[in-house]
């Protein structure tokens, strides 16, 4: 009787083990689910971020200082033939004045060069004999041709000029240069320093003509 009773406990027992229902398991609301913590923020240190900054701007100062000076110090060239402006005689009109009449240079520039004319009845000018030479050469018809004189930087007929011819004095818009006085003394005085050798108007004219072969 009492191994019955034991025998009906333990099948009691493992038969409520059998069918006893799984607990049930609610889904985690959202909200309560905690969320992984944010990378932490570089820190920048202001203070020492600035004195960078200011570090690199007293080094790119420093270079500058070295290159600036090369540049502003580069030699300029200075041309025998420039003259102030007060001294220069500029015989044309117009808004076009201070430009050679053929080639557009600077006539104060070149002026020790200078050589001008009257065409269709207006005075003209040019930055030298050269162009001069080639507004003949297009069959321009020029009247009382003139040409700087070096000493006096005044205008004077060509045929009362003294020309010194292939000197060692840059020349304008030729390598022979050619360069004007009044005074046969002067282009003497001239051509012993620089060289040269001293013709009239047309032998000079002839020698210029060649630029255009």
């Amino acid at each position: 009787m009492l191994k019955l009773t034991i025998l009906s406990l333990f099948l009691f027992t493992m038969s409520g083990c059998m069918w006893t229902a799984a607990p049930e398991v609610k889904p985690i609301e959202k909200s309560k689910v905690k969320k992984p913590l944010p990378a932490p923020k570089k820190v920048v240190n202001v203070k020492k971020h600035h004195e960078v900054k200011k570090t690199i701007h007293k080094k790119r100062k420093k270079v500058i200082k070295k290159v600036t000076p090369a540049i502003v110090q580069q030699p300029v060239e200075k041309l025998f033939q420039t003259v102030p402006l007060k001294k220069a005689t500029l015989l044309q009109k117009g808004v076009n004045k201070e430009h050679c009449a053929i080639c557009g240079m600077n006539l104060v520039k070149y002026y020790k060069t200078n050589h001008a004319a009257k065409f269709n009845g207006q005075n003209i000018q040019y930055c030298s004999l050269h162009c001069l030479a080639k507004h003949i050469k297009e069959g321009a018809e020029l009247e009382n041709p003139m040409v700087v004189d070096v000493k006096t930087l005044k205008f004077i007929p060509v045929t009362e000029a003294f020309y010194v011819v292939g000197s060692n004095v840059k020349g304008t818009m030729s390598k022979t240069s050619k360069y004007a006085f009044k005074s046969l003394a002067d282009a003497k005085a001239f051509k012993k320093e620089h060289g040269g050798k001293i013709l009239d108007f047309y032998s000079a004219w002839q020698i210029a003509k060649k630029d255009f072969k």
